[in-house]
């Protein structure tokens, strides 16, 4: 019996032969499963942090400590969603900074310890901490979507406006196309490029 290998196959979003591991910025929005609001509120306009949203933020803040490459610049906690810039610098070569050895030993495998520096990796770290909080401390499995969303930041004015669209998010929950509570002709889907 023949079967369709690719059946069950998701198509990507990533732009195909891009290095995601390429110096420079990105923008990412990592959503909850099923859009649940887990990680708190957004009343007049700001948004009000639970301790799982608290979690989430410490987590966010952290990703420099486990990725030492990469720099976070504008970022939002929101009641369903993350969004932010995460700026990936130039790797520096020399006697203390430099990357393993591929292990021929075991092709396909990294090294131990190697750590992948794309946004890929960092993002399924980020996804995987908060996970693992939220396991410990409440009855919720299943924190975030599969994937993620993810945009390269090509010139400074798209950054700014990329900022800028970070710090209004809580002020356009009302309207945010993450919100629940909106329906479709309510939803704003312009989202910065």
């Amino acid at each position: 019996m023949e079967t369709n290998q690719n059946k069950h196959r998701r198509r990507s979003i990533r732009l195909q032969f891009y290095d995601y591991s390429a110096s420079g910025a990105y923008f990412v929005t990592v959503c909850t499963q099923e859009r649940r609001c887990l990680f708190g509120d957004a009343v007049d306009g700001v948004v009000q942090l639970n301790d799982a949203g608290r979690a989430v933020e410490r987590s966010w803040l952290a990703i420099p400590q486990h990725f030492p490459h990469i720099d976070l610049d504008a970022f939002v906690v929101m009641p369903n969603h993350v969004h932010g810039v995460i700026i990936i610098g130039d790797r520096p070569v020399g006697a203390k900074d430099f990357s393993p050895l591929h292990n021929t030993s075991q092709p396909g495998r990294r090294p131990s310890g190697a750590l992948p520096k794309t946004i890929g990796s960092i993002v399924r770290g980020f996804k995987i901490g908060v996970t693992k909080w939220f396991r410990n401390n409440t009855d919720t499995y299943a924190v975030w979507q599969r994937n993620y969303y993810e945009h390269v930041i090509r010139s400074d004015e798209s950054l700014v406006r990329i900022r800028q669209y970070i710090l209004d998010n809580p002020a356009r929950w009302a309207f945010d196309r993450e919100n629940p509570a909106v329906t479709t002709l309510e939803r704003d889907e312009d989202w910065p490029t």
